[in-house]
């Protein structure tokens, strides 16, 4: 199978390759690349694929972009930082998705519909790139307050006053900036859909945290970062490495 991955990291890239070729006996990789402009160029001068693996936000602008001067008939798998909601209205385009970091079990459940659409339809549908970029860029309502518990009494939680959430023991709590903590009962996955990204970061499994409590970034081992965070956290926090590089970009905006 013909393959091309139009990825901006380096790393995600190198990952998609290896699980890739986990799954698939006769993948060819044809390419790997890192942007709107040279992927038209790519797809002007080379026969297309029969499958794309496409992440959304490229280094020039969004991926879609490319469907807008060039027509590509390749069936598409996504895959993107994204959340799981929003990309859920992906689901009536007929388009598949992975969030990362990638799980290979999920990637080979793509791989397998891909197979089962290819059998069943001769041509990929036609992307609607104009309807996606639409779903992506619609304001959403996030929650800005948090409503919690506090002994007999209940306290309204400003999101601006709250420096991370981290989990722990199937427990979420809320650590303020001046060092205040609150139980809350969703979940930290429910959080993270919940608030506007540019504010909050989900750096691993436990926690999600605001710029403001960046205290200190150290490098760590295996091309992990490491996170001094303010009020300070028994727990370490530690950026995986798959998340490094959006890590250092969701920084640079925040």
């Amino acid at each position: 199978m013909k393959i091309l991955i139009i990825e901006d990291e380096e790393n995600a890239a190198k990952r998609l390759i290896k699980l890739i070729n986990n799954n698939l006996d006769n993948a060819e990789i044809l390419a790997v690349l890192d942007s709107v402009e040279e992927s038209v160029k790519w797809f002007e001068n080379n026969t297309h694929p029969e499958l794309i693996f496409l992440d959304i936000q490229l280094s020039d602008g969004l991926s879609f972009n490319i469907f807008k001067k060039v027509k590509v008939d390749s069936s598409i798998i996504f895959t993107t930082a994204y959340d799981e909601y929003t990309l859920k209205a992906f689901e009536v385009n007929s388009i598949d998705y992975l969030l990362k970091p990638i799980n290979e079990n999920k990637l080979s459940n793509s791989l397998k519909k891909h197979q089962t659409l290819k059998e069943k339809f001769s041509s990929a549908s036609p992307i609607d790139s104009a309807k996606l970029i639409e779903i992506l860029t619609a304001k959403k309502s996030y929650k800005t307050r948090f409503l919690v518990n506090k002994g007999n009494s209940l306290e309204v939680v400003d999101i601006n006053n709250i420096a991370y959430f981290f989990s722990q023991d199937k427990y979420v709590t809320i650590i303020t900036n001046d060092n205040k903590n609150y139980l809350i009962k969703d979940s930290l996955e429910k959080v993270e859909q919940d608030i506007e990204p540019e504010l909050m970061y989900r750096i691993n499994r436990q926690f999600l945290i605001s710029v403001k409590s960046i205290d200190k970034i150290h490098h760590h081992f295996n091309y992990k970062l490491k996170i001094d965070l303010k009020p300070k956290s028994e727990l370490e926090a530690i950026v995986s490495r798959t998340k490094v590089n959006d890590f250092k970009k969701w920084v640079s905006i925040a």
